[in-house]
């Protein structure tokens, strides 16, 4: 499944780590499968896969889950766009990959299920084991640190 693959390179940061994960994550799918009671496969598919990347992540990079709250990076602005959206429509794919990688984890999960996956935040909230409020919160967040990121960088031939 791209999208299992899609949110665990997100997560891990690194195209390698991603495959293992996700083939993790299918061996525990397939190890509980008698266990899913849902009518959402992708779901819960994402779900053991958001899970089995934090649970490395916890034993190995663990600094990376750390997120310093700055009130001018996470605080929300009264312009409410969508720079994901309008970066992905641009033809500069790699701005916008470095912008998200730039973003810490649980920011970074937000957007790719929302924006790349196309999940509702009800969904989203399932998959990150989250209140819906705090889904929209981190989106918010995410999105204005993106748009923050993408709006001051320099501009090419060096014209500021």
């Amino acid at each position: 499944m791209d999208a299992a693959y899609n949110l665990a390179r997100w997560l891990m940061r690194n195209e390698h780590d991603a495959e293992d994960m996700v083939q993790e994550a299918y061996l525990r799918a397939f190890e509980f499968f008698q266990g899913f009671r849902g009518v959402d496969g992708r779901a819960w598919l994402l779900t053991i896969v958001r899970n089995t990347c934090y649970t490395w992540l916890e034993q190995n990079r663990a600094h990376e889950l750390k997120t310093a709250f700055d009130e001018e990076i996470h605080g929300l602005d009264s312009d409410i766009s969508n720079p994901a959206t309008l970066a992905l429509q641009s033809a500069d794919h790699q701005i916008l990959r470095k912008a998200l990688n730039e973003l810490p984890v649980e920011f970074r999960e937000i957007v790719v299920l929302r924006d790349l996956e196309g999940f509702s935040y009800k969904e989203i909230a399932e998959i990150a084991n989250i209140p819906a409020g705090t889904v929209m919160s981190r989106l918010a967040r995410a999105r204005a640190r993106l748009k923050q990121v993408l709006c001051n960088r320099p501009k090419e031939g060096g014209r500021a």
